[in-house]
């Protein structure tokens, strides 16, 4: 973290031309195409956004003319349709290289010659649609080949797609042994067929999932990837969509009957996926774990559409026998269902599957679920509707989801059948971001490496195309809690494109008034926008959460030194910035309460009431304005809106402390103003940790915030897991790594999806069979080890210059790689503090200082400046090992 404030700014400016000088905003671009100016109390304009220009994509894409935009022959498009496309080619030999580009709205999945190729596009923003680069060159041969993609078209909005219109595009280039290149592209030629196998118009799963997938395998081509596959009359002639291969189809003019909707070409654009396709493979369950029957006194149709309660009975009675070749038999007879639940060595995100040998019109219900208490529910569906239908065909079946789920539990609810069924190859087809380096980490302390490996398996479930909270519930990207991924992602895996992209999508998302809708690219907060103004829910898009994006820009930046990437966020940042300063109160701080549409969230668990939020909010958004944007601002070469920020996030602080700081207790306290009315005092780990952090104490004098974090007492709110990391960093500042080894151990540790998901979970505590998420993204023992306790650090842009400040308490061994731009950075340590050695190797382009207390003796040249208390600096030189012991003095 940046810890000091700047105390004499090189050019100070005056309030008057602060604000003059602020409404000089250029660049932004915002959600629609106007804006009108707004003014506030004392005078400070917004600039209208106009018509901007469309930023410059991160990566070039080529000219994919003359392919076409395609959808089935249609004058509109029902919800959750699926649309098959289907083109065959003729070649004389095997290519050469066989290389293009395939894009869909809403999702696709490419199948060549009968073989699964790829799934996507990754959630974007409709006006900047991603189109995959794919490689088909071990997938064509000599002779007929088929190019097959299946399309859905969402139709409504859900946690990774806010809204669109539906189109399919396709191009490759095909180069022979003779450098002969043909092209195929989606035009005409190609064949669509309206899928009836999945209902068209079905309705959604729930608010923030669109497919209530329902697959009748009755209905369905089989064999129309193939070679072979004599397409029939429902096969029809692609439709060109009235729209340039250069834009996505939310700029066609194909009626949009739903929202009357039309993308601005102007504003939009086809963009090159930045990040490489997502690992797939197949992983088979554990077990059968528990087995029973169903007895409905109800339709089970109506029980899956309605939650009709009361609408079965159950019979513990094992309803399915393993067999010698490891597949599963059951009995079946009409009168009742089979419930056979399976378990996955641990949670994973992917596609669920299994084979059936079923009579036609056997019906069964795929429901994944992160967890379950075995003897507990009967039926694992409750977890917001995660349930798939599945009607069979005659004979062997094998079903897959179209969708992925989060899950460690699969069950197959089986009915309308009767005799003998088997059940056979049930798993999960997993995806997981491929990782440039695994994690190295290594420590004597076995329940610390387990914590780790929980750790490092929920990044692999959070962070894939975008860095989301949880794949189970909303499967949305977030700032506040989701963008301290990118510490554990950037020094464990050493990933940088997938930042990149998080970066620039997240951005997208701002708003006419200059907030972010902070769940871009989803439906969730263009969805509240409606619900706030008719007071239909306390949600809305939240404000701390865009003081927390300035942070993630500031820190990739740091991490990479890469201006590139921060060219396309920066104005908006500029924005979000004017849009705090006009919500400023006459009492200089930023309002928590009553500010429309927005909201400022923080945490739930932390506060008693809303307006205790205030403390923890202004002392983060002038942190951000002084120690994020203000760099920023700089690095783009803009003294006067550096200044500005510096001078804004003052503000902000001194009134924070004018309203908050406790001068005899030496402590902002959340409730001061309202002490005498609630006869209470009222602190938060998030306003202590912040203070510590960035020095906003008063005199600097943060020794009861530290206390206070340390000893955790009745009257200071404790953040959820997700926020929790900003206490473990401002006790590290503080010198008490015990604490922070204290609360992995004890607090970390005994989560209850660390022990049974190799996982970590939304809440310090989870309920199986619930709706909790048991793979969410409060990643805080991964990157709190790296930062805190191994204490590695860039002092400079692109990690030219480090710290390293190994803080281990009673952590005898660690052996941990941190990745950086210029490489990694090894660090190993044995014994405790008073006896120790340390070696730390340091890529080339990388230097080093190490931190250690006072009296603890080293041979390396000793650096001057300001140090921790107790503590000094030495040198490391770059491209070198040191090997260092550290005695204290007796």
């Amino acid at each position: 973290m940046r810890n000091k404030i700047i105390q004499n700014p090189s050019s100070p400016i005056t309030r008057r031309n602060f604000i003059k000088n602020s409404a000089a905003v250029s660049g932004v671009w915002a959600l629609n195409a106007t804006q009108a100016e707004a003014d506030n109390a004392d005078g400070f304009r917004f600039t209208p956004a106009g018509s901007p220009t469309i930023p410059s994509p991160p990566l070039p894409l080529p000219d994919l003319s003359p392919a076409k935009w395609l959808w089935h022959p249609s004058g509109r498009c029902l919800q959750n349709t699926f649309i098959l496309f289907r083109r065959t080619l003729s070649l004389a030999a095997k290519p050469k290289r066989a290389t293009g580009w395939i894009s869909a709205d809403s999702r696709y999945l490419l199948n060549v010659n009968g073989q699964r190729i790829h799934w996507g596009p990754a959630p974007c923003d409709p006006r900047f649609l991603e189109a995959d680069p794919i490689d088909l060159t071990n997938s064509l041969q000599a002779g007929e080949n088929v190019i097959g993609a299946q399309v859905l078209f969402y139709g409504q909005g859900e946690g990774t797609w806010p809204t669109g219109k539906p189109g399919f595009l396709f191009y490759l280039e095909i180069e022979d042994a003779n450098g002969h290149i043909e092209i195929i592209v989606s035009d005409a030629s190609w064949r669509s067929f309206l899928a009836r196998a999945w209902k068209p118009g079905q309705y959604k799963r729930w608010y923030l999932r669109c497919l209530q997938e329902e697959f009748d395998a009755r209905l369905y081509p089989y064999g129309w990837t193939e070679k072979g596959f004599a397409a029939g009359p429902d096969w029809l002639e692609a439709m060109i969509l009235d729209c340039s291969a250069d834009k996505p189809p939310i700029c066609s003019t194909y009626t949009e009957y739903m929202l009357d909707m039309r993308g601005d070409p102007q504003q939009s654009q086809l963009r090159a996926r930045t990040i490489p396709p997502m690992k797939e493979f197949l992983v088979p369950v554990k077990q059968l774990t528990e087995s029973c029957w169903i007895e409905w006194k109800r339709p089970a149709q109506d029980y899956f559409d309605f939650l009709i309660p009361d609408a079965f009975d159950s019979d513990r009675t094992a309803s399915a026998s393993i067999t010698a070749d490891g597949a599963w038999i059951v009995p079946m007879n009409s009168d009742r269902a089979a419930a056979l639940t399976f378990e996955l060595e641990e949670q994973i995100v992917g596609w669920p599957y299994f084979t059936i040998e079923a009579p036609e019109g056997t019906i069964i219900e795929l429901m994944p679920h992160e967890a379950h208490q075995p003897g507990g529910l009967a039926l694992l569906n409750t977890h917001h509707h995660s349930w798939s239908r599945f009607i069979c065909r005659e004979g062997e079946n094998r079903f897959e989801t179209f969708d992925y789920e989060s899950l460690r539990w699969l069950q197959l609810h089986i009915r309308n059948a009767r005799g003998e069924i088997k059940v056979k190859n049930v798993g999960a087809r997993r995806r997981i971001y491929p990782w440039p380096h695994q994690p190295q980490i290594a420590c004597t302390d076995s329940g610390l490496q387990k914590l780790i490996g929980a750790t490092v398996n929920t990044l692999n479930n959070c962070a894939q195309e975008t860095l989301v909270d949880g794949m189970g519930r909303e499967r949305q990207q977030y700032s506040g809690d989701c963008g301290h991924q990118i510490h554990a992602i950037y020094s464990a895996f050493g990933e940088t494109k997938q930042l990149a992209r998080y970066i620039t999508t997240y951005s997208q998302g701002i708003t006419l008034d200059g907030y972010f809708l902070d769940s871009w690219p989803a439906y969730d907060r263009l969805a509240r926008l409606m619900e706030r103004q008719l007071y239909l829910s306390g949600w809305g898009s939240i404000l701390d959460h865009g003081v927390g994006f300035n942070f993630d820009c500031y820190y990739y930046y740091l991490y990479t030194g890469d201006k590139k990437t921060l060219e396309e966020p920066y104005p908006r940042l500029l924005r979000f910035a004017d849009y705090l300063k006009s919500i400023q109160g006459k009492d200089n701080l930023l309002p928590v309460e009553n500010i429309g549409s927005p909201c400022v969230w923080i945490d739930h668990i932390a506060y008693k009431r809303q307006r205790h939020k205030q403390c923890a909010f202004n002392l983060y958004a002038a942190a951000m304005l002084e120690h994020a944007l203000a760099p920023i601002c700089k690095v783009f070469g803009e003294e006067t809106r550096e200044q500005e920020a510096i001078l804004f996030g003052r503000e902000l602080l001194l009134a924070a402390i004018q309203h908050f700081w406790d001068g005899e207790r030496k402590i902002f306290v959340n409730n001061l103003p309202w002490r005498q009315e609630e006869k209470e005092i009222r602190l938060c780990d998030r306003s202590l940790a912040t203070a510590i952090l960035f020095d906003q104490c008063p005199q600097e004098d943060a020794q009861a915030s530290l206390k206070a974090l340390a000893e955790c007492p009745p009257d200071m709110g404790f953040s959820y897991p997700a926020n929790a990391g900003w206490r473990l960093w401002a006790l590290a500042k503080g010198g008490r790594p015990d604490i922070v080894l204290k609360d992995l151990r004890g607090r970390w540790l005994e989560m209850e999806s660390v022990a049974l998901n190799n996982s970590l979970q939304e809440d310090w505590h989870a309920r199986p069979d619930s709706g909790s998420q048991w793979s969410h993204c409060p990643v805080v023992p991964l990157y709190v080890l790296t930062m805190s306790l191994a204490g590695i650090r860039p002092l400079t842009p692109g990690y030219t210059r480090c710290e390293i400040r190994p803080q281990l308490a009673d952590l005898e061994s660690l052996d941990l790689t941190a990745q950086t731009i210029q490489g990694p950075i090894r660090l190993q340590s044995k014994g405790k503090i008073g006896n120790r050695e340390i070696a730390i190797a340091l890529p080339p382009n990388c230097e080093g200082e190490l931190v250690v207390l006072e009296d603890e003796k080293i041979a390396l040249p000793r650096i001057s400046g300001k140090n921790p208390a107790g503590c000094s600096r030495y040198q490391l030189p770059a491209g070198k090992t040191s090997v260092v012991k550290l005695m204290t003095s007796c």
